[in-house]
């Protein structure tokens, strides 16, 4: 399922080094309803994000904004159903 993931910092990060605790909003990419939130931390999602098909350097840019900006986000993401049913959003 193709979804936008959009992050928002529990705490800001001074350091820019660690895990940060993190807010994750998926919402499929097609507009229709169906947004989910998640708690996670950076490091978590970029495991997760580690088993797409995104490139390397899409992922490190999208870490990079989530350590330095309010809010990330990333866009037209492929994630399988299993992955969407790790996190808890169940695919009917």
């Amino acid at each position: 399922m193709r979804v936008n993931l959009i992050t928002q910092a529990c705490t800001p990060s001074a350091s820019g080094k660690g895990a940060i605790p993190l807010s994750l909003t998926i919402k499929p990419a097609c507009g229709l309803p169906g947004d989910y939130q998640y708690l996670t931390d950076s490091n978590a999602l970029m495991r997760l994000l580690r088993q797409t098909d995104l490139p390397a350097a899409v992922i490190l840019r999208f870490e990079g904004n989530m350590f330095h900006q309010p809010t990330a986000k990333l866009l037209g993401v492929e994630l399988s159903d299993r992955l969407l049913t790790d996190v808890g959003y169940f695919i009917d």
